[in-house]
């Protein structure tokens, strides 16, 4: 018998200054029963960074060939491509072929060693990468409720999550523009 995801509710008022962009998103998200709180929390992460109509999460884990994150236009075109970890460079390169815009947001220990191996390829492409601070993320996990309610300023490409059981400050630092 298969896992089951497990099912985080958020309802996040945003407030990005870089963008100019305010709204109240009421996010459902389904963590994958092998996925990490701290992944999920990247990928919640990207999305509010991103955030816009037609913004969607994907199936994501459960289908390798789609993002984490995409958005598509009214005729099916792929918009946007958001992954999230430390993709091979040719599934990026193929989705730099299918979509318009491709951002990665790495996030984990193996982060630097990743972008350290990966950097000159990745170099080559139309795609934007950034990285969260590993420490950041897992203080956010450590925050996180089934069902929760928070405030998320984003400001200088950090952002900064109020929440009922405490604050977070997570830098998005840019690798690739």
């Amino acid at each position: 018998m298969a896992l089951k995801p497990t099912i985080y509710k958020f309802i996040i008022s945003l407030s990005d200054l870089d963008r100019d962009y305010y709204d109240t998103l009421h996010l459902t998200v389904a963590q994958h029963p092998s996925e990490s709180l701290e992944r999920m929390m990247a990928r919640v992460l990207a999305y509010c960074l991103n955030a816009r109509e037609g913004l969607v999460f994907t199936t994501g884990l459960s289908t390798p060939n789609e993002p984490d994150i995409w958005q598509r236009g009214l005729d099916d075109q792929l918009l946007s491509w958001i992954d999230v970890g430390e993709p091979a460079f040719d599934r990026i390169k193929k989705a730099s072929r299918q979509a318009r815009e491709v951002k990665i947001y790495s996030f984990n220990q193996k982060s630097e060693v990743w972008w350290q191996q990966e950097r000159s390829q990745f170099r080559r492409l139309p795609v934007k990468v950034a990285r969260f601070p590993w420490p950041a993320i897992q203080h956010l996990a450590s925050l996180v409720e089934r069902s929760m309610v928070c405030s998320l300023s984003i400001s200088d490409a950090t952002l900064y999550m109020a929440a009922k059981l405490g604050e977070a400050e997570i830098p998005c630092i840019e690798l690739q523009e």
